[in-house]
């Protein structure tokens, strides 16, 4: 081992010292866990990854979303009199499962769009500040509504900034200590 002051030491590969309470034994299981634990941070921090996780939650979300608000909808009596009652709810299962279908792909699509762009954005920057969300939510409105015309994309994309820099701050606040 090396005795200067300042200098860190060198290792030969798979001779590195273990953290304690780690014997010799389990050295080969030790580093197959962090090979996976390697495997999960790396493809965790890939934008491709980040994008399909927040489009699965966003379907998610908006499925249930649909969900819940389907059982507040109006439903007319005469509308299926002639039905029975199987039928019946059959016909609005089938409605509720279509309407959380839509909602989900709409909840799917905005959260996949904002965070790829914000990762995209991220990772060119290489900076984890606001104006990544701002700048991510000010493309990402400006693309959903931009059928509309130019007018409406830029205001979707100042509405869908404002919106994320106003999470944003909420999540990155800090918290008082509890003395």
């Amino acid at each position: 081992m090396n005795n200067l002051p300042l200098v860190a030491p060198v290792f030969p590969a798979g001779k590195e010292p273990l953290p304690p309470g780690i014997s010799d034994e389990d050295r080969e299981n030790y580093l197959q866990a962090k090979k996976y634990q390697d495997y999960m941070t790396v493809g965790m921090e890939s934008c491709v990854a980040k994008t399909i996780i927040a489009g699965g939650g966003g379907f998610a979300i908006g499925a249930l979303f649909s969900l819940m608000s389907s059982s507040f909808a109006y439903e007319d009596p005469l509308l299926r009199q002639n039905l029975s009652t199987q039928q019946k709810a059959r016909e609005v299962f089938k409605e509720m499962g279509r309407g959380m279908v839509k909602s989900g792909k709409g909840f799917g699509k905005v959260g996949a769009l904002f965070a790829g762009i914000e990762c995209v954005i991220e990772s060119y920057r290489a900076k984890n500040d606001m104006v990544n969300p701002v700048a991510a939510g000010f493309l990402a409105g400006g693309i959903l509504a931009r059928n509309s015309g130019p007018k409406a994309a830029f205001g979707g994309g100042v509405a869908f900034a404002a919106f994320s820099a106003a999470i944003d701050l909420f999540l990155r606040r800090e918290t008082a200590d509890e003395d």
